[in-house]
């Protein structure tokens, strides 16, 4: 008896998959792997990337906060480094990003009122513009988020 008369005897016919068929399916299997391996990867920087920007913008609202506590005559124009922001990972851990601000603190002729009398003149500012700037790296490069207010 013939092997493929054999294989015919016990199989019932002739019909399935050869060698070369299951090489071409597992390379097609293989490079969608790996299509997905690389968007997972995308996928991630972009909410490392997103998360970077939610807190460079929580930082900023934050110091514009402090700001409003001290009161307009003692706001001036300065930076601050080293603030780091963390958060929960999904997997476990925790992620940081350090980040720099500066403030710029814009003119008061906009917010300033004038009272004269017979007796003086009296100049009285009640607010002031407030420029945030806050910067972080990113993958190599400073990325940075601009957040203004006008502080009464």
């Amino acid at each position: 008896m013939h092997v493929r008369d054999l294989r015919k005897k016990i199989f019932g016919s002739m019909s399935g998959f050869g060698i070369v068929e299951v090489l071409i399916s597992a390379a097609v299997l293989g490079f969608l792997y790996l299509a997905l391996l690389h968007m997972q990867v995308g996928n991630r920087e972009a909410l490392l990337r997103i998360r970077g920007r939610d807190g460079a913008v929580e930082v900023a609202q934050n110091i514009i906060d402090s700001l409003k506590t001290v009161g307009v005559a003692s706001i001036t124009s300065f930076s601050k480094n080293d603030i780091v922001k963390s958060w929960d990972r999904g997997t476990g851990g925790k992620s940081s990003v350090t980040y720099s601000a500066d403030v710029t603190v814009g003119s008061a002729s906009e917010y300033k009122t004038e009272t004269s009398s017979n007796y003086d003149n009296i100049e009285h500012v009640y607010a002031k513009q407030v420029d945030v700037k806050v910067s972080w790296n990113f993958k190599g490069s400073v990325q940075s988020v601009n957040v203004s207010s006008v502080v009464r």
